[in-house]
């Protein structure tokens, strides 16, 4: 298997901090560069965190490297990887700025920031729903005048509890879907120790959050035309987005209505049988099986539950009937593996296995 060198910047905080625990021993990528802000730049890696937020030990290959200026250490950085993930804590013009420059230095970027997903040469992928969009890159690499540069984008954390479950469910015609988020702490990158107002507590408002929930699935389910990708027109999706005192894994109780409603069978059917794009291409971070549905009334949870799969797959419960729309369900997924760090992972593993990095 093709190894390939990768940088990771925004390397210090916790979604960068959960990207060199998915990549410390991954049989394709090598991590070759860290980068953070200039505050952090030239300390050894152990030095310049501080403090280690994820569960399991910093591994041994990072804590001596040098972290690098991710603004002002770019030919550095291009000298030594074939890519970067990008993770940074920037205003959202900055992050745009910033990751096209690197694009512009020749650096394919796979982002986990949302400053570029509404850029309509920019595909947003989750990987067993859109692979297609990836030919838009083509368009992208002529606007920047790049042979091998480009931004590709995941989406955002809590559409992986909802979309792939809706997704399946489309040749139905869904014609709109309720959807409230019960979001983890870790997607605001935060522990009950740097969180304490969430004890006991649901905070009912995360800034920009509904608005990405209801358009963003639209660019997911749009189809690339000419130079943009263009937005599907339907199904309408409202959602509330709530902060719940749950460390990891976003919760969605989702209504859905149809306009050719299909049977609980078809709908348990089509969730058990969904294999999605990744289909043969054996990449190491996708599930064996995408979605798994729980039987029990009271499941999935997030404690017992989002770890299925290595975090990587999709829950799904409570499938019933409804008196108002069609039918209602609950999904999980876990916000910072699938949803982040792990989602950008698989979205490389497949740019990688499609020479998009060559």
């Amino acid at each position: 298997m093709k190894q390939y060198n990768v940088g990771i910047v925004g390397a210090t905080g916790m979604v960068g901090q959960r990207f060199i625990t998915l990549l410390a021993d991954h049989p394709m990528f090598r991590i070759t560069a860290l980068a953070a802000s200039a505050r952090s730049a030239g300390k050894p890696y152990q030095e310049a965190v501080r403090k280690w937020l994820m569960t399991s030990p910093m591994p041994e290959c990072v804590k001596e490297l040098l972290v690098l200026d991710a603004e002002a250490d770019l030919d550095a950085i291009a000298e030594r990887v074939d890519f970067v993930f990008c993770a940074v804590n920037m205003k959202k013009e900055e992050i745009r700025a910033l990751e096209e420059t690197y694009a512009k230095h020749e650096i394919p970027v796979v982002s986990n920031n949302s400053a570029h997903r509404f850029t309509p040469d920019v595909p947003m992928i989750v990987p067993e729903i859109n692979a297609d969009h990836l030919a838009i890159i083509e368009s992208q690499k002529q606007r920047l005048g790049t042979k091998k540069g480009f931004i590709a984008v995941k989406s955002n954390c809590s559409l992986q509890s909802y979309v792939p479950l809706l997704h399946p469910l489309m040749k139905y015609g869904i014609e709109c879907a309720a959807v409230t988020t019960y979001q983890a702490i870790s997607g605001a990158g935060k522990t009950f120790e740097t969180m304490p107002e969430i004890i006991d507590n649901i905070i009912p408002y995360i800034g920009g959050e509904e608005e990405k929930s209801e358009k963003e699935p639209l660019k997911i389910w749009g189809s690339v035309q000419g130079d943009k990708i263009v937005p599907a027109e339907s199904p309408v999706i409202t959602a509330q987005c709530l902060r719940v005192p749950v460390s990891d894994g976003h919760t969605a109780a989702v209504f859905v209505k149809f306009k050719n409603k299909p049977s609980k069978e078809q709908i348990l059917a089509d969730w058990a049988n969904f294999k999605g794009a990744l289909e043969g291409l054996d990449l190491p971070s996708a599930p064996k099986q995408f979605i798994h549905y729980m039987e029990e009334d009271n499941r999935p949870q997030a404690k017992l539950d989002r770890n299925t799969e290595n975090g990587m797959a999709i829950l799904a419960g409570r499938l019933r009937e409804d008196n108002l729309f069609d039918y209602k369900f609950v999904g999980l997924s876990h916000n910072t593996l699938r949803g982040a760090a792990g989602g950008a992972v698989l979205l490389a593993e497949l740019l990688a296995v499609k020479g998009y990095f060559d």
